[in-house]
């Protein structure tokens, strides 16, 4: 099988049983595409966007991310900023870099929601699939014009 790049999962680690659910889906359906993929655990949601700017800083970057993480509404407004500095700082990420992304932060009132969302339809999964249909998009747009059977 031909190499079909690297991606790196980050979970937020804030609500354990939960990400291990979504972790799951999300390696099954990378290990069904053939593709490889690290893990990275972070302490919660907010800090997803970080690990992967410092993972496209590194000297190694990836081919594609899976964002996993929680957030269960609390009662102060902490839930608000959390699910929407995250989401927006990941959108930066993804559309200023071109990089495919994979969006998997569950955002919910209660901690039966989340596990609506884990256990009938793993989430994880559909993250992955997201996150490699973009590898595949970004394979197809940002490849050399020579490569696309265009002559210059």
């Amino acid at each position: 099988m031909a190499d079909r790049g690297r991606v790196l999962i980050v979970e937020g680690r804030f609500y354990e049983e939960i990400l291990d659910q979504l972790v799951e889906g999300a390696m099954a359906e990378l290990d069904k595409a053939g593709v490889s993929y690290d893990r990275v655990s972070v302490p919660g949601a907010f800090e997803i966007p970080v690990a992967i700017a410092m993972a496209e800083a590194s000297n190694q970057p990836y081919e594609g991310y899976v964002a996993l993480g929680c957030v269960i509404r609390g009662e102060t407004s902490h839930y608000d900023y959390i699910c929407q500095e995250s989401a927006r700082k990941l959108m930066d990420l993804a559309a200023e870099r071109a990089l495919p992304l994979g969006y998997g932060i569950l955002t919910v009132e209660n901690e039966a929601q989340a596990w609506m969302r884990v256990r009938d339809k793993n989430k994880g999964g559909d993250v992955a699939k997201a996150c490699l249909h973009m590898m595949e998009l970004q394979g197809r747009f940002l490849m050399p014009i020579e490569e696309r059977g265009f002559s210059p």
